[in-house]
């Protein structure tokens, strides 16, 4: 025990010579280049200024995937920052480098005057570079390269050790590594591997052909702006204005009957009718959002009034799937039964306040206490549930968080099911998701296929379709109707 204990301390004083030395090597080499970057790259990285600027952009002006990487990153820096200054300095107390070797033009002005192990630039450059690497690779590699700059520039201004920096490095990468097994990244479906198939429809720049089916108070009246906008923008089109007394339902059907495209601006349950009708009557749909969350126009690429418009006068059009429900009812985005409606509800209503991560464990732990399970039996197996999730087209992330559809033509359906009848399932899920590893549970269930049916044991159970609470069913069975509804939506 001794030696080893011996053996310890020379190789610990081994490698504190030799970071000394390396520290030494790089302040004493004249470098003209690295007079004049290094120091301006150590400033730009204070207080995580560059970081937080480059955040900035990638939300302003960057892709989805970019989007999320910025937040991922700027979360991850936050929690690195943290644990770097607050707990991992004072558990090393090691004295920062002497700056008597370092060139005066290097120096930086004020020294920082806490303890030099670990670095916190170099923590924070990597946390967010392998942050927003997770939901952007190839962007997450030119930030990574960034962040060794930031990591040398600490040591090149007599800060840090290498060591110091190497340790930054490694806790901030591992604090990113650790959330992407909390909140999983997004990672785009390769299935199917087909173009999206296009909808063969002429350009209408004015909008003629199209008939607009809308109720001016939807959406807390943003259905009164997308008359606005599209009597501006798309004067041919025919407008119905429905009042509180109207039929919408045979408002739809009208319209279907006698126009070129269909145009419908409403949520998510309204989509869902238009949808039926568009079929019946074989036209195109155009879907303007108008509702409270918008899924399905969000996940077509029509999330403003904007986008909508410019596909019709593009002519861009493509076929997406729809769910058929015992051969009648149509869902576009999701059913459900048990408490999955209220879990997502919760979810939402707390995810910009606490971040989802918290949000999803909360909203598990209120729905699970409550107690609503059903029991269900599918493909030769009997469990009882209070989580059901079924979706149209491959739902990402993985997990019992499913929020976005990359691709909505892939001829799938999309079930989770989290089973709480077991001894001790409830504290087990809990756990599973606060580790993230609940994908992983024996309790959770995961399919993607074509067909799936399922039966109520014990008497009939309400499932909500689209969001809304639809009708008491005992036997459901959904089919997948691959690439039957075409939408105005924007192609590549």
């Amino acid at each position: 025990m001794r030696r080893r204990r011996r053996g310890i301390r020379q190789i610990t004083r081994g490698l504190g010579s030799l970071d000394r030395e390396v520290f030494e090597a790089v302040a004493e080499s004249p470098s003209p280049l690295i007079d004049s970057v290094m120091p301006r790259l150590t400033r730009a990285a204070d207080h995580s200024k560059l970081w937080f600027a480059i955040a900035a952009g990638l939300a302003a002006f960057g892709s989805p995937s970019l989007k999320r990487g910025a937040v991922r990153g700027v979360a991850t820096l936050g929690v690195t920052s943290l644990v770097t200054n607050q707990v991992a300095k004072r558990l090393w107390r090691r004295e920062r480098p002497s700056p008597i070797l370092v060139p005066l033009t290097r120096q930086i002005r004020k020294l920082p005057t806490s303890y030099s192990l670990p670095s916190g630039h170099s923590a924070s450059a990597a946390a967010f570079a392998v942050g927003v690497g997770l939901e952007s690779p190839p962007v997450g590699l030119g930030l990574a390269m960034l962040a060794g700059l930031v990591g040398m520039s600490r040591v090149a201004v007599g800060a840090h050790y290498p060591g110091d920096v190497l340790a930054g490095f490694g806790i901030g990468a591992g604090i990113a590594v650790l959330g992407a097994r909390i909140v999983p990244p997004v990672v785009p479906t390769s299935v199917p591997a087909a173009d999206p198939l296009r909808f063969e429809t002429r350009a209408r720049p004015d909008g003629a052909g199209v008939t607009l089916v809308v109720n001016p108070a939807s959406g807390s009246g943003t259905g009164a702006r997308v008359i606005d906008e599209v009597r501006d923008a798309l004067p041919g089109t025919e407008i119905v204005e429905l009042g509180p007394d109207d039929d919408f339902a045979e408002a739809l059907r009208e319209a279907g009957r006698r126009c070129a495209v269909l145009a419908v601006a409403g949520g998510d349950g309204t989509v869902a009718a238009a949808a039926k009708v568009a079929i019946s009557e074989g036209v195109p749909l155009a879907v303007f959002p108008a509702g409270t969350f918008n899924h399905f126009a969000k996940d077509i690429g029509c999330d403003t009034i904007a986008k909508t418009i410019a596909a019709i006068r593009e002519g861009q059009a493509s076929y997406v799937d729809l769910v058929c429900l015992n051969e009648q009812q149509m869902v576009i985005n999701t059913a459900s039964i048990g408490a999955y409606p209220r879990f997502v509800q919760t979810r939402e209503k707390l995810e910009h306040k606490i971040g989802k991560p918290l949000a999803g464990l909360y909203a598990m732990f209120h729905t699970l206490r409550r107690d609503e399970s059903v029991r269900i039996s599918y493909d030769n197996k009997t469990l009882r549930t209070s989580l059901f999730f079924l979706g149209n087209s491959t739902y990402l992330p993985s997990g019992f968080a499913p929020s976005r559809r990359t691709r909505m033509d892939d001829g799938l359906i999309d079930v989770r099911i989290l089973e709480t009848g077991r001894p001790l399932s409830r504290l087990r899920i809990l756990a599973g998701l606060a580790l993230g590893r609940l994908e992983r549970s024996p309790l959770y269930h995961e399919l993607r296929v074509p067909q799936f049916a399922f039966r109520s044991v014990d008497g009939p159970t309400v499932l909500a379709l689209d969001g809304e609470v639809g009708t008491e069913i005992t036997e459901a069975s959904f089919t997948a109707q691959y690439r039957t509804l075409p939408v105005f939506r924007p192609l590549p």
